[in-house]
């Protein structure tokens, strides 16, 4: 879950299974990043105050929804 991403953030990706947008949309960085390596992306307005750190999160690309699964 992050507010954004930019090139920097391109050796992370290799270790995702999904990522949470703040910002962005279907031709964002993080978006076409997580395309290419092949695991969902899901924009949610307010994520970063929504999702407690380091809960364990559901992210179905498919639906746009996110599912906390477990939080810390």
């Amino acid at each position: 879950m992050t507010n954004s991403t930019d090139p920097g953030w391109t050796p992370v990706f290799l270790v995702l299974g999904g990522i949470v947008l703040e910002t962005g949309g279907m031709i964002a960085h993080g978006a076409l990043l997580a395309r290419e390596y092949g695991f969902p992306a899901v924009q949610v307005e307010g994520a970063m105050g929504r999702i407690p750190d380091g809960a364990l999160i559901s992210v179905d690309g498919d639906a746009g929804t996110v599912r906390i699964l477990e939080a810390v």
